[in-house]
């Protein structure tokens, strides 16, 4: 039997929740890996005491007394943020610790600079629970799907904004109500932006893609809408045509580019993203040898999140143990074949589109809008027009077969010119 010394930056929900995950099951790991996994030290600035379960554990304010400590093999950051998370990983880097965190934030803006810091000490970086929680999405990516060629990723990876939608769709509540009750039962933050405005979405497809695909790509790449526009009408416009709204991250596979972006998108009821709900995560991946797998399970949570930062512990563990660090290169591609991409750009994007546009109940409106559709190359699919008894303005909702954005763009830009217009037309794309 080895030894493995832990030290875990950070004692908050989910550092709080690792250390509970590896207590808890140290016997089992041990049977499954000969191994010890022992936490040594906890650092954290707010706490002054450990819970008793963790009487062997030395608990600091100093995160030297981890980085310092020859004793420690891995590094767990669990702080969050981009600093001064960034500068605890290069530091236990640089001081030859292996590193596993959550940090989906840092590893989408920084990612780089970090992997090659640790390709150039020879230790092994850890992100399992950076995408998904809960779900082992990394290494299915990395291990199980490791001889196909990922055509595209297609998922709903924050729990937050698939909640919002979620009690939307089945209470017909507005989207403030629900983001209040959300932050009320702890699923949505202080501050939720990153989580409704698809931010935070954006920083895992991000990972996703440059594992996927051996591809360097920025979060400024994806193209990143939210949901906060989203409005009850729309919602029920969509079950009339048979879907639900969700926040999708797509990725698509062209070839010689790739689409990234992230927006409320219409699933059709028979799509199993659809029945997707609640807090929960799905993840899509298509391979040309295996087709569509679909990874579906928490995305977050105390012990959720704990158990993914678990297995990537374990995982190192059993590489030192072994000898074989790096065994599984940290972003599936070998460091030398991760290659510059061309993104595609959003305006070349084709898919068809679901428009809500407000208008004057007046004769020849419609004759007006779908000659501006049809002068832009967008064909109409079906139409409905509903008489509202207490406003001169009424929806005209038009579904239209595939276009492209540009094309929409510029005919939507001349539809909201016309007086008899009243609002912003919303446009929700539908998926295929």
């Amino acid at each position: 039997m080895k030894t493995i010394n832990v030290g875990i930056l950070g004692f908050g929900t989910v550092g709080s929740g690792t250390a509970e995950v590896l207590q808890q099951h140290a016997k089992t790991v041990l049977q499954k890996t000969d191994l010890a996994i022992c936490i040594k030290t906890i650092a954290d600035i707010q706490i002054d005491q450990l819970p008793e379960m963790f009487s062997k554990t030395k608990l600091t304010k100093h995160v030297d007394d981890i980085f310092d400590d020859p004793k420690i093999d891995i590094v767990v950051e669990l702080i969050g943020g981009l600093e001064p998370a960034k500068t605890f990983i290069l530091k236990a880097i640089e001081a030859g610790k292996h590193v596993v965190t959550a940090n989906k934030a840092l590893l989408s803006i920084h990612g780089k600079e970090i992997f090659e810091a640790a390709a150039q000490k020879g230790v092994e970086v850890g992100f399992e629970a950076s995408v998904g929680g809960g779900i082992p999405v990394i290494k299915s990516l990395k291990e199980g799907l490791v001889a196909n060629r990922i055509n595209s990723i297609m998922g709903i990876m924050n729990g937050t904004a698939n909640y919002i939608l979620s009690q939307m769709t089945d209470f017909g509540l507005p989207f403030d109500d629900v983001l209040e009750d959300a932050k009320q039962k702890g699923y949505a933050e202080a501050d939720p932006t990153y989580d409704v405005e698809g931010i935070d979405t954006a920083h895992k497809l991000v990972i996703l893609m440059i594992m996927a695909y051996g591809i360097n790509i920025q979060l400024d790449d994806v193209s990143t809408e939210g949901i906060s526009q989203i409005k009850p009408i729309d919602i029920d416009f969509a079950k009339q045509f048979g879907c639900r709204i969700k926040l999708l991250a797509i990725a698509q596979n062209n070839g010689d580019h790739f689409e990234a972006r992230v927006h409320p998108t219409m699933v059709p009821d028979d799509h199993l993203l659809a029945s997707v709900n609640g807090s929960y995560n799905a993840i899509q991946f298509n391979g040309d040898m295996v087709g569509n797998v679909l990874l579906y399970g928490k995305g977050a949570g105390k012990l959720p999140t704990g158990s993914a930062v678990a297995a990537d512990v374990v995982d190192i563990a059993r590489n030192i143990a072994f000898e074989c660090v790096n065994r599984v290169p940290s972003l599936s591609y070998l460091p030398q074949y991760i290659k510059d991409c061309q993104i595609t750009p959003m305006d070349k994007i084709c898919c068809p589109y679901y428009f809500r546009i407000t208008a004057m109940d007046e004769p020849g409106v419609l004759a007006q809008i779908a000659g501006i559709l049809g002068k832009n190359n967008i064909s109409i699919e079906s139409v409905i027009q509903k008489k509202r008894h207490d406003s001169e303005s009424v929806p005209i909702v038009i579904l239209t077969h595939r276009a492209m954005e540009n094309d929409v763009e510029v005919a939507l830009g001349e539809i909201d010119g016309l007086k008899i217009c009243t609002g912003k037309t919303v446009k929700i794309r539908i998926l295929e």
